[in-house]
């Protein structure tokens, strides 16, 4: 005799957040084909990934900001919708192949071919501030994808800069500038990993915050010098200003 068993895979114990996805372990490449294989689109989600995929198409084709958040109680499938919309983006074959969401990929065709996203995975659990979380967040998923990457420059500058001039003073300039990038090779990065010298450092330095040179001299001195920069709360730009760093500095790694 056939039991229920026999046809479907019944679980001998369940506990709570047995079938909660951590959006982080859900697009991870081993938990991808289970995030996939364990989805359902219904019609009423096939909507949302439709008007979600709108708003990405229409931020990029305006090339402004846009926001949304998603509202529902705990376990109702806001991560599972997240990490499946981010593997839209992140050109998932298996993601794109999926019947129900057939309508909405192809819409989005029209403006994803060729595009490359940047998709930032974190959560404010225990932050200390949202620049904190959002940028800090965002600076170490960069470590982790692109370890070699120079740091974005949105920590604030005024103390750093003084701190370093004073330790230029102190090791010199040939040791100061050799550690810092002084030979003016660019690693491969281009223009957001070439070197610095005496000059272009304090034309970098005199900009403004919102100079992508002085941006760049930021991080390259955090990255050299100053890396417990990295971790500290207070020592972030505001969010605004944060979110455009990271949005030119996404873009100069080759995202849209």
């Amino acid at each position: 005799m056939t039991s229920i068993g026999d046809i479907f895979d019944i679980p001998e114990r369940v506990h709570q957040g047995d079938f909660v996805l951590r959006l982080t372990e859900g697009l991870s490449a081993e938990h991808r084909a289970k995030t996939l294989r364990d989805y359902i689109v219904t019609p009423q989600l096939a909507d949302c990934f439709d008007r979600a995929l709108s708003l990405v198409g229409s931020a990029l084709e305006s090339r402004s900001s846009k926001g949304a958040y998603l509202h529902g109680s705990f376990g109702s499938g806001k991560s599972h919708f997240m990490a499946v919309l981010d593997m839209l983006l992140d050109g998932d074959t298996n993601a794109r192949a999926i019947p129900a969401l057939a309508p909405a990929v192809a819409k989005a065709s029209k403006w994803w071919q060729g595009q490359k996203f940047l998709l930032v995975p974190y959560h404010m659990i225990g932050a200390e501030s949202m620049e904190s979380a959002i940028l800090g967040g965002y600076a170490r998923h960069i470590r982790e994808q692109h370890p070699d990457a120079p740091t974005p420059g949105f920590y604030r500058s005024a103390s750093l800069l003084k701190d370093a001039r004073q330790l230029r003073d102190a090791m010199g300039e040939e040791a100061f500038f050799a550690k810092l990038g002084g030979d003016g090779d660019d690693d491969g990065w281009g223009e957001i990993g070439s070197g610095w010298d005496a000059t272009s450092f304090e034309a970098a330095a005199a900009a403004s915050p919102e100079d992508a040179e002085h941006q760049r001299l930021v991080g390259d001195l955090i990255d050299a010098y100053f890396g417990n920069a990295r971790d500290n709360s207070q020592g972030y730009l505001d969010l605004d200003r944060g979110l455009a760093v990271m949005a030119q500095h996404a873009k100069a790694l080759g995202y849209a």
